[in-house]
């Protein structure tokens, strides 16, 4: 019986956190991105509607790959199961941004002294 692996990523989008479930995650063909394929949705298994699973539905509908900044993932876990996606308010007091090694505004500064 082949094992299936199901990951689920958190990232912050939208001043909001954003939870989706996908089958493949790896760091991408794109320098400083997370790859995510195979998106799982339908969590749950009631009549009761999720507009934040709805939401994320329409927004990744026909999409076969995306690619997620690598400072917006918050973080990946390996679950047993898939779960209802979900977005939820993003406070920020226990989580703080990698922090990143470029100049703002694409600048240089040249060689430090």
């Amino acid at each position: 019986m082949a094992v299936s692996h199901i990951f689920r990523v958190q990232f912050v989008r939208e001043g909001k956190v954003w939870e989706v479930y996908a089958r493949k995650v790896s760091h991408g063909g794109l320098f400083g991105f997370v790859e995510l394929e195979e998106l799982v949705f339908g969590g749950r298994n009631s009549v009761v509607v999720d507009p934040g699973e709805e939401r994320i539905q329409a927004e990744f509908e026909g999409v076969k790959r995306t690619w997620l900044p690598m400072h917006s993932v918050l973080r990946v876990d390996e679950v047993k199961k898939g779960g209802p996606s979900k977005i939820s308010a993003y406070d920020g007091s226990n989580v703080a941004p990698f922090p990143v090694p470029m100049m703002p505004g694409g600048t240089d500064p040249g060689p430090r002294k």
